[in-house]
């Protein structure tokens, strides 16, 4: 088969790829290859009555399909450039908030009319983390929720299925180069296109270290972000989440002055299993429903661990960790916030004692025995620096969760129109180690569109 683009990956990269392509020149013949399911068919068979617990699916319902990881995410897309990646250190600040917004144009466009757009822009907590030692950052936040999301989603497909043709649970093997364009590989079949976009995200990303020595094309080394799922009532985070809903909190440890952040803030939601390469990891969902709420919020504290020579694999560290706390627990830990300042494991009566009812079927037990001692250390100070702005976050019954743990890929070397050293292959997206969040991946997509249609 012969296409004029190949995407390689139906993450929001890849999505929004398609989608500028197909805007524009509808006539083009676009496949889109990805490992993973179609919406439809992503099911995790996780119940809560008879599958309690992660069974290692051969792939993964949360992390691959139509949507990527990001598709039964909270939906949460922060137009921002202070994180989230460097997108904007290659196409500039304004180019990259632009795009940013024009993504928001079509998820309202297509179902997400009628979310809340929030913003930490001139907020008095900004002051008074401040005056904590802590650091908010500014950001606008679209939430559209787990189930807004999975219906902008289906509309986005509703839309593309009968202009590009999508090959589902087809992993792609193999890129080679050719004269004038590019054979992908997959089972016992090939396909030819013009140009190829990859957009694999952060499960993709050791099939992306093959790809890119295979054809030679450099790279660095990147980090991985190690810590903790809290979880803890709604009504102490309340009045942060009730008018910022995602606030990104950076602090500076004293002991050892390493950066802790909040990430992914879910008000009222649940916690959750993920697999990435059959390990399981925690995460974090919440719903626009009201029927949907819990009495709980939950929120990851992430240090970001960044290696030197002679060592360069930073994801293979986070996942002998991970590991780790798969083989102690069967999957994830949790622990009582006071049970780990005591220095002793939870069990599952102190947590049934407890006053936070947990929203995930975690093992009981001690993340000490997992997690480094510096990692773990300024976890226990960014909890009580949050105490002081939101009292109650240290308190005894607080439920830690974990491993979480967010893989990055090695950062693939590009020019300022994000292709390789290959010309017509672009690479976008988390799998490129230049986005790290929905908005910057979906950004990364439309800008690589935009510059294929210039050169087709």
């Amino acid at each position: 088969m012969k296409y004029d683009v190949i995407i390689i990956g139906a993450g929001p990269g890849g999505i929004f790829s398609a989608y500028e392509l197909l805007k524009k020149r509808p006539e083009l013949k676009i496949a889109v290859f990805e490992a993973g399911n179609s919406l439809e068919k992503r099911k995790c068979p996780i119940d809560g009555k008879k599958v309690k617990s992660c069974i290692k699916c051969p792939t993964c319902a949360i992390m691959n399909g139509f949507g990527g990881a990001g598709a039964f995410s909270d939906g949460k897309y922060n137009i921002t450039n202070d994180f989230g990646g460097s997108l904007y250190q290659y196409i500039g600040k304004e180019k990259a908030l632009d795009l940013m917004k024009y993504v928001d144009e079509i998820n309202m466009s297509h179902g997400g009319e009628g979310t809340k757009m929030y913003s930490t822009s001139g907020s008095e907590f900004k002051k008074i983390c401040m005056q904590n030692k802590l650091n908010l950052l500014d950001a606008s936040v679209r939430h559209l929720g787990t189930d807004i999301n999975y219906v902008v989603l289906e509309n986005l497909f509703a839309e593309l299925k009968d202009k590009a043709t999508f090959y589902f649970n087809t992993p792609i093997e193999k890129i080679e180069a050719l004269e004038d364009g590019y054979r992908v590989f997959y089972g016992k079949e090939s396909a030819d296109s013009k140009k190829c976009i990859v957009s694999v995200g952060r499960s993709g990303s050791k099939w992306m270290e093959t790809v890119c020595d295979d054809l030679g094309i450099p790279t660095r080394s990147n980090r991985v972000d190690l810590g903790v799922r809290v979880e803890l009532p709604a009504v102490i985070f309340s009045h942060l989440t009730d008018k910022l809903y995602e606030s990104k909190i950076v602090y500076r440890t004293e002991k050892f002055e390493d950066a802790v952040r909040t990430f992914c803030m879910n008000p009222n939601g649940i916690v959750v299993n993920e697999n990435t390469n059959g390990i399981v990891t925690v995460n974090g969902h919440s719903f626009e429903d009201p029927a949907r709420k819990t009495d709980n919020t939950n929120f990851a504290l992430l240090v970001a661990k960044h290696f030197s020579e002679p060592f360069k694999d930073s994801n293979e560290y986070g996942e002998s960790i991970a590991r780790l706390s798969n083989m102690l627990g069967g999957g994830v830990i949790v622990q009582r916030f006071g049970d780990l300042e005591r220095g002793r494991r939870s069990t599952e009566k102190r947590i049934l004692e407890g006053t936070v009812v947990p929203t995930l079927d975690a093992t009981p037990g001690d993340l000490s025995l997992v997690l480094p001692k510096r990692i773990l250390d300024g976890i226990i100070e960014m909890l009580h620096a949050l105490d002081k702005i939101a009292p109650g976050t240290a308190n005894d019954d607080t439920l830690l969760y974990g491993v979480e743990v967010k893989f990055y890929n090695m950062e693939v070397e590009l020019d300022n129109c994000l292709e390789t050293t290959y010309k017509g292959l672009y690479v976008i997206g988390d799998g490129s180690g230049v986005t790290h969040s929905l908005s910057h991946a979906s950004a990364s997509g439309v800008y690589v569109a935009d510059e294929i249609l210039e050169t087709l």
